[in-house]
């Protein structure tokens, strides 16, 4: 999901643009449970991109405590839930109070068996791809592969999502087109669905009318 809209819908109700971000978090438990009742297996939340540095310097901090908030408050309630914390993106260029709750709450739901909360943090998917490009010059020079040995299969293990299936559905909030850099990669055959909905106003209904849009949807991947 592309989380968008926070600020304007701060900004229709005469508030300061924080303020949306913080309405935001309770669109963020709303679909986790929902995501959890349907049996979804991996849900990722475009949280903070590598672009959203140039924010005003008091949103971004906000944005990190909030964060910061968020897990420490909700960690028991994403262990009862059985859900697993993954992180991508250069999230380890966060400061250092949002990297210490990260670590501590992906130790801590680590063993858990049900819903992947996937947290795109500091990311980007051009940036993605040009890590993945440098990791695999790197195992190259260092002797651990074979640039013959390069195909999607082997190119896919150096993204941050190695480990995650691409996602069947892109969900964008408040009504923009556009992928915003999100999962370039990952997304090639994804199904898209656009709401003009603002983040703080998606609810579970939002969210199953856009699951129940998804399965009408005959997915070819290129074939007839």
């Amino acid at each position: 999901i592309i989380m968008d809209g926070n600020g304007r819908w701060a900004k229709m109700r005469g508030l300061p643009r924080i303020m949306g971000h913080r309405a935001g978090i309770e669109s963020v438990r709303t679909v986790v449970k929902e995501c959890v009742r349907l049996s979804i297996e991996v849900l990722t939340l475009y949280v903070f991109s590598v672009d959203n540095w140039k924010r005003p310097k008091k949103e971004v901090q906000m944005l990190m405590k909030f964060l910061h908030k968020f897990l420490e408050k909700e960690v028991s309630e994403l262990d009862r839930n059985n859900i697993r914390l993954n992180v991508i993106g250069r999230w380890q260029e966060l400061p250092e109070f949002v990297r210490d709750i990260l670590v501590e709450t992906i130790a801590r739901l680590k063993d858990n068996t049900g819903l992947v909360l996937n947290l795109a943090l500091n990311y980007g998917g051009r940036s993605e791809i040009v890590d993945g490009i440098k990791g695999i010059i790197r195992d190259i020079r260092e002797g651990r592969c074979k640039k013959e040995d390069i195909d999607e299969e082997m190119f896919c293990k150096y993204l941050y999502t190695a480990n995650l299936p691409d996602p069947d559905l892109v969900i964008r909030t408040s009504g923009e087109m556009r992928v915003s850099n999100f999962l370039l990669y990952q997304i090639s055959y994804s199904e898209i669905y656009v709401t003009p909905r603002l983040w703080p106003d998606f609810k579970k209904d939002d969210l199953d009318k856009a699951i129940t849009d998804y399965k009408k949807r005959i997915r070819r991947y290129g074939g007839v």
